[in-house]
């Protein structure tokens, strides 16, 4: 099991009906509660005339903050089952509307909550996942004349180590970056010696929490 929860790469939307009733589900990527506060905001403007705006978020690298509203559903039925199945995916910084425009025809308590739970469920389902990991910072300081060649050759490298690259600055000589595993290290000494017949030897960065698609 990964170290931390994931999060979602980009805002995600779907719609779903359940005898008659209409759910709309909004899910977000967010930094902070005031980013979470801000989309529902939004979404409570855009469909000011809906009957519900049903929320859940949860918020911090590890999830430790978590919030819900009913909405003027029945108590438990709406924002408690959307923030279970964040929860269950272990997702954090994210938040989640679902809006429901009413059909005519009561769920019943029971109904309300597989059918927020399943509004949710099938919107994270189209969400690009994004997994959270902790990963060292390698830099390599190459000649603009190689720095093609090398880009392409560690973007290689980084997709079968469980790396990604970083930002890569040109100056005088080129820098590349990549965030990797610790323990991979050695081998991409191995790997940038085995490039360049000896002549590179990657830079030991820091170490820090890097966003990496799942």
């Amino acid at each position: 099991m990964p170290a931390f929860p994931s999060t979602i790469a980009r805002p995600v939307s779907h719609e779903l009906e359940i005898r008659k009733s209409r759910f709309l589900t909004h899910a977000a990527p967010v930094g902070s509660v005031a980013d979470a506060e801000a989309v529902i905001a939004d979404i409570r403007k855009r469909h000011w005339d809906a009957r519900h705006n049903c929320t859940a978020m949860i918020t911090g690298l590890r999830g430790e903050q978590a919030r819900s509203n009913d909405d003027g559903e029945p108590s438990c039925t709406a924002g408690v089952p959307m923030l279970e199945v964040l929860r269950q995916r272990r997702l954090t910084d994210l938040v989640v509307v679902v809006t429901r425009y009413f059909g005519g025809i009561k769920l019943g308590a029971g109904g309300l909550v597989r059918a927020y739970s399943s509004a949710v469920s099938e919107c994270l389902d189209a969400a690009q996942l994004v997994e959270r990991r902790e990963l060292t910072e390698a830099l390599l300081t190459v000649d603009h004349a190689d720095a093609g060649r090398l880009d392409n050759l560690l973007r290689d490298w980084a997709a079968g180590h469980g790396g990604t690259l970083g930002d890569t600055d040109y100056a005088g000589q080129v820098t590349l970056r990549v965030w990797l595993p610790a323990d991979a290290l050695p081998d991409l000494a191995d790997a940038a010696a085995a490039w360049t017949a000896g002549a590179l030897t990657p830079e030991r960065g820091a170490t820090r929490i890097v966003d990496v698609p799942a």
